[in-house]
């Protein structure tokens, strides 16, 4: 048996736990530089808000619907995301942190009432944190994903599900007539892995329905389709085929990018922002335990714009796989100096890691320039030097300690993200810690 557990509209819940005054208002939580809608509440979803839908079009709905529009505020989102995937872990002996809202929990060997252990498991994550959340369960992974969006909807939209299902639904627990009501009433887009081209597919082959597409033979499925829509087949038919993920498979790239608040011209200004790209991509492979051993760098212009266009980037190999931030923030910085032209309003830079290998593997070979810096005094492993700044940055915030190419503190950034909506850091910076006063 399986449990999902998936927060209601997370990034919105995130930031209602702050200001309750915005339950029961339509909100949309924008992407990067407030550019579209990555997340909706239910009230604004009522409005016709699509997921993706640009500000520019739906920014009207402020004065004509009262629509409340904030900046993401990621680093609240992940420190909201890791209390409740704690909290979540308490429902069964293993769990699969599948991304910043969703957790599977193998409910293997779990005794009692799976239904009122998962309800009381909503209720402490909605006590101590703050986030409503919803609890499906299955025997394989895609029931329970399947059984998360009924409870959801039936929550969201009475009258679409049977009452009971609302908030937390056990599949197992209902009977084969009831369960084919259900898997009737929900539509084929709606299972996890029938993507919109699949979706349409089998919509023109008359399979509209989950029930539709559960009578299907896996056979005819994997020969018209795929051996992955087979797979999916299987599991909506009780037949396990995803296995619980303990532990996620280190990345084969890493990369940090962003497209930047205002055009960027200057040399310097793409300097301090490759910086921090590099450095930020550098980090994330130092906790993933990998190196890397080559660097791309790209910059571009944006395409909606009617200036001249310009695109290029440039990989730069290491003499060594290296997990060092000074190494890779200086081929970065060497790939930018060669494909930067000037008279170019670029929108967009970032850095991707390539050809990663765990640390563990040691490449063999004689190291000259060790050995030279070795006579001059000077200790080429940084390994101590780049734990100590991770835990600085860790313990104080990112930025802390960064390289001096990245910038001053109080020097201006005219690349840095449009952010003009954006909430106080509530339990990610000491300075926007709330204050309770009597």
């Amino acid at each position: 048996m399986y449990a999902l557990i998936d927060g209601n509209n997370f990034f919105v819940s995130c930031e209602r736990v702050f200001r309750p005054s915005l339950n029961g208002l339509p909100v949309v939580v924008l992407s990067n530089n407030d550019g579209c809608a990555i997340a909706r509440s239910n009230e604004a979803k009522a409005l016709g808000i699509a997921m993706g839908a640009p500000w520019f079009q739906i920014k009207h709905l402020a004065e004509e619907a009262g629509l409340v529009a904030l900046s993401a505020n990621f680093a609240l989102y992940g420190d909201l995301s890791d209390r409740m995937m704690s909290l979540a872990a308490g429902l069964g002996p293993h769990q699969e942190v599948y991304s910043i809202d969703e957790s599977f929990i193998d409910l293997s060997g779990v005794r009692g009432d799976l239904v009122a252990r998962s309800h009381k498991i909503r209720s402490r994550i909605l006590q101590w944190v703050g986030i409503p959340c919803g609890i499906g369960i299955g025997t394989t992974k895609t029931l329970a994903k399947l059984a998360n969006h009924v409870a959801k909807t039936a929550e969201c939209k009475p009258g679409s599900y049977p009452a009971h299902l609302a908030q937390v639904c056990d599949f197992s627990k209902l009977t084969p007539t009831e369960l084919d009501a259900v898997l009737a009433a929900t539509p084929v887009n709606e299972v996890w892995g029938v993507g919109r081209e699949i979706s349409k597919q089998l919509t023109a082959a008359g399979v509209k329905t989950v029930l539709d597409l559960i009578r299907l033979d896996p056979v005819m499925v994997k020969s018209r389709w795929s051996v992955v829509l087979e797979r999916t087949l299987r599991e909506l038919q009780g037949t396990p085929c995803i296995d619980l993920d303990h532990a996620p498979a280190p990345k084969k790239e890493i990369a940090c990018t962003r497209s930047f608040g205002h055009p960027v011209t200057e040399l310097s200004d793409l300097n301090q922002a490759v910086t921090e790209f590099a450095s930020r991509a550098a980090e994330k492979v130092r906790k993933q335990h990998s190196l890397t051993s080559q660097v791309m760098v790209f910059v571009r212009t944006s395409p909606f714009r009617k200036d001249a266009q310009y695109s290029q980037s440039v990989i730069v190999p290491l003499v060594r796989p290296s997990a060092d931030t000074t190494v890779i923030v200086h081929a970065a910085l060497s790939g930018l100096k060669c494909i930067y032209q000037p008279g170019f309003q670029l929108a967009k830079a970032g850095v991707m890691l390539l050809d990663l290998q765990s640390d563990s593997v040691v490449q063999g070979e004689l190291n000259l320039q060790a050995d030279a810096d070795h006579r001059q005094g000077q200790d080429c492993d940084k390994t101590q030097l780049m734990s100590a700044m991770d835990g600085l940055n860790q313990r104080y915030g990112r930025g802390t300690l960064k390289m001096a190419s990245a910038g001053l503190a109080g020097d201006k950034r005219i690349w840095s993200m449009k952010q003009q909506r954006r909430t106080p850091g509530y339990t990610t910076c000491f300075d926007d810690m709330p204050v309770a006063r009597a």
